[in-house]
């Protein structure tokens, strides 16, 4: 089976050896993403809520790219510096999912890329 890399310039690029999003068959692989703004490649302003909302935009952004959406999401991970965010996680990822929703893990981590709270990697199934 054949790799098809998504690639959109209305989500962060890569800053690292990695792409955006891998599609192979009908499963499309994306990338953790941070609370980037696409346009800066900086941490968004705000508070917690908008930095996951932004982690949810720049996978939003992605799915469509690869011809889905959040809602064909099978499978989220998301990871965080402080699970006390995780409530607030559930009502932005409310937002862009609907039901029913994901499988999905939350993880607390130590650390995250350029000091960030939060990083969502998602994969997709598309018919």
């Amino acid at each position: 089976m054949s790799k098809e890399t998504i690639h959109t310039d209305r989500a962060p690029a890569a800053i690292g050896t990695y792409s955006q999003a891998t599609r192979v068959g009908q499963f499309v692989f994306l990338s953790g993403q941070i609370p980037f703004v696409p346009e800066t490649m900086e941490v968004v302003d705000g508070d917690f809520a908008t930095r996951a909302r932004q982690v949810f935009e720049n996978l939003k952004a992605i799915a469509e790219a690869a011809g889905g959406s959040l809602n064909d999401a099978v499978k989220i991970t998301i990871f965080l510096t402080d699970l006390n965010d995780f409530a607030t996680v559930n009502e932005v990822m409310a937002e862009f999912c609907d039901e029913p929703f994901p499988a999905r893990a939350a993880v607390q981590v130590a650390a995250l890329p350029r000091g960030v709270d939060i990083e969502a990697d998602a994969i997709l199934a598309l018919a």
